[in-house]
């Protein structure tokens, strides 16, 4: 138990000891960002194993203090985010060396990871929104961090829809402490439900209405985690983001950032303390549908390398979105074991296009060819990326599409998992295309020379191709069983989370809430 605080306290640490490192001594700013993530990723393999339980901050416990909460949803996200943190981290050193202010750098990093952990561990509704400022803040600055002018202007403009979505964040949250009195989840929780809900249909609404004040917050959150997200229509400000934030923040934007703030905030608000509604449900599943429709056609036609990746991001995120919005166990499921594929597969092409426009400097699709022959470790990592992106046997992303699409039919959603294997061909199409023109065919003069890249940037690459095929081990029952199933359960089970966090004697309802 007092392992959780300093998942969040180690990377704040860091993010604050890094920029005193002296400039002469950059090497040692290297080894102490990659020792503070191998320790993040080792923590994460201990909350694994440790059993569920609650971090009374300062010894108050809720719903008074401030608590962190581990259940199998925030063991997954802490493990997903703090290896792919190692992986971006071991490659960072060499490729960032074309960029002035690595100390900073890292600081920023750090404190964007920080707020990712915070966001997973936090039970309590305002710590929630800060912890997503820490991180999104963060994320802002290493946009902007070339200071190129397209980097600046990207950078601005995911600045301000950011502070739009923080601000509805907190409204939402704001609405819902004025009138319930409390901002810990699991009470919040409880005090929803006695009042009915989004059903309106609890011992104190008689009636059976649900409260304007409880369905303005929940568009609300839905709004402003959505923007988080970049589901579709709130997607505008991650196309320019993406490709214009150094290599390693890219990957780390579309492989953790718009994962952990977006869709596991939004799954968590809406799952364990409003309680999801089939109203929500039709909601999310046809936002994740025109995420993945609108993000494969728009990346069919892009020629810039990182700009296609992030279309890709957005309907990915689709994916994500619509099985989670099912909100059937196995929908659930579906959803989050993809999401863990997107952390691998998303930041490994990222990393490779990276690689290339480290060597060739150029993120243009029609002006590469024939890379293989010169970055082998490159193309066929590349390669890998691509094939679980598409959902191509044996790798990690066909068997998580495969459990949406069955998890469809199974909710009679038909006209969604028709929809999903389009858009799984469309990708395989779009992949296609990255590969014949940046890897395959003749290899042009103007590349005569370059070589693969440096040997930890390279190793990185072929830490996430291992994943790509190590993780559809989570297709088997028992890891599937361990790491996705007590996930599921620890979101979908509203009752057990309450009474995990406030004890059996707390749950059951308020007394307090027959004005709501």
């Amino acid at each position: 138990m007092d392992l959780l605080p300093l998942i969040v306290a180690v990377p704040l640490l860091a993010g604050f000891v890094l920029p005193l490192v002296p400039k002469r001594a950059e090497r040692l700013a290297d080894g102490l960002a990659l020792l503070t993530a191998a320790v993040l990723a080792a923590l994460s393999i201990v909350a694994l194993r440790m059993p569920d339980c609650i971090y009374a901050i300062g010894g108050w416990n809720p719903p008074i203090g401030i608590n962190f909460v581990l259940d199998g949803a925030s063991k997954l996200m802490l493990l997903v985010v703090c290896v792919i943190t190692f992986v971006i981290t071991l490659y960072s050193p060499a490729y960032m060396v074309r960029f002035t202010g690595k100390r900073k750098f890292y600081a920023l990093f750090f404190l964007m990871v920080a707020g990712m952990n915070g966001v997973v561990l936090t039970g309590d509704m305002f710590n929630l929104f800060v912890f997503i400022e820490i991180a999104s803040i963060a994320s802002y600055a290493l946009v902007g961090f070339g200071c190129q002018k397209e980097e600046l202007e990207a950078s601005f403009r995911y600045l301000v829809l950011g502070s739009v979505a923080s601000s509805m964040i907190l409204l939402g949250i704001a609405l819902l402490y004025a009138k319930m009195g409390t901002v810990n989840m699991a009470h919040l929780s409880d005090k929803i439900a006695a009042a009915g809900g989004l059903g309106g249909a609890g011992p104190t609404t008689p009636e059976g209405k649900a409260s304007a004040l409880l369905i303005f917050a929940t568009v609300l959150f839905i709004c402003g985690l959505g923007l988080k997200a970049a589901l579709v229509p709130f997607h505008a400000w991650l196309p320019d983001a993406h490709p214009s934030a150094p290599t390693p923040i890219s990957a780390m934007l579309s492989g953790l950032l718009i994962k952990t703030v977006g869709v596991y905030a939004l799954a968590r608000v809406l799952f364990s303390v409003i309680g999801i509604t089939p109203v929500v449900s039709n909601v999310l599943m046809i936002l994740g549908a025109l995420s993945m429709v609108v993000g494969v056609f728009v990346a069919i036609g892009q020629w810039d390398f990182k700009r296609l990746l992030a279309y890709h991001s957005i309907s990915q995120m689709g994916y994500i979105v619509l099985a989670i919005g099912l909100a059937t166990p196995l929908g659930v499921v579906a959803g989050l074991f993809h999401l863990v594929n997107h952390a691998i597969f998303k930041p490994l092409l990222f990393l490779t296009a990276g690689s290339v426009e480290y060597r060739t400097g150029t993120r243009q699709l029609d002006q590469m060819g024939g890379l293989n022959k010169k970055m082998p470790v490159t193309g066929t990592t590349s390669f890998i990326a691509s094939m679980s992106i598409a959902g191509v046997p044996p790798f990690n992303g066909f068997f998580s599409k495969l459990l949406i699409i069955i998890a469809c039919f199974q909710a009679g959603r038909y006209g969604f998992a028709i929809a999903a294997v389009v858009v799984s061909i469309l990708t395989l199409a779009s992949f296609t295309k990255v590969q014949k023109y940046a890897f395959f065919g003749p290899l042009k003069q103007k590349w005569g020379r370059i070589t693969e890249v440096p040997a930890t940037m390279a190793a990185a690459m072929a830490l996430l191709a291992v994943l790509c095929l190590a993780s559809s081990a989570l297709m088997l029952k028992g890891p599937r069983e361990f790491l996705l199933g007590n996930a599921q359960r620890s979101l979908t089970e509203r009752q057990e989370y309450v009474e995990r966090v406030l004890g059996n004697k707390h749950a059951g309802g308020d007394e307090s809430l027959k004005s709501f």
